[in-house]
């Protein structure tokens, strides 16, 4: 039973981080490109394709995590999504680049220093360690996925089974 509930925290607590994650960006594509244009990582031409599709695939993520719909698949495309904003965010650091990272909004030169970015890092791996809670554990309550979906209490699973 306590696995389901810290399951369902999670869920609802990672699509929270991509449906605000995601929702800043869309309210604001253009700041959205100055932050992605400032990790100096891609080549001029993907830089407005990348911050056009990756808030519509985080609000994507977040969506499908609130109503526990491939809840699994989702946590694992949302572990691939932190893991690579983790090296990027590494990959500045290490480069010596001052930027605001621009995961809930903003982006672009700022003055950071190598305490913000451990900060980012921690804050991204502790949304890392959700991913992988629900690749371990998908099924919670309130899921409409038929395979992400827990009993609501004991009881209700042993009716369901006799």
């Amino acid at each position: 039973m306590w696995k389901s509930v810290v399951s369902l925290l999670a869920r609802l607590g990672l699509a929270a981080v991509w449906l605000i994650s995601g929702g800043v960006k869309v309210a604001d594509p253009t700041q959205t490109v100055v932050a992605v244009r400032a990790y100096q990582l891609l080549p001029e031409d993907l830089v407005r394709p990348v911050a056009a599709i990756m808030p519509m695939f985080e609000i994507a993520l977040g969506l499908l995590l609130l109503i526990g719909l491939a809840v699994r698949a989702t946590a694992v495309a949302s572990a691939g999504m932190l893991l690579v904003l983790i090296g990027v965010i590494i990959s500045v650091w290490a480069r010596g680049l001052s930027i605001d990272c621009g995961c809930f909004g903003g982006g672009g030169a700022a003055d950071v220093d190598g305490w913000d970015y451990a900060r980012e890092i921690a804050r991204d791996v502790g949304f890392l360690a959700l991913a992988v809670w629900l690749i371990v554990f998908p099924r919670s309550p309130f899921a409409l996925g038929p395979l992400s979906r827990a009993p609501l209490s004991v009881g209700a699973q042993q009716e369901v089974t006799e």
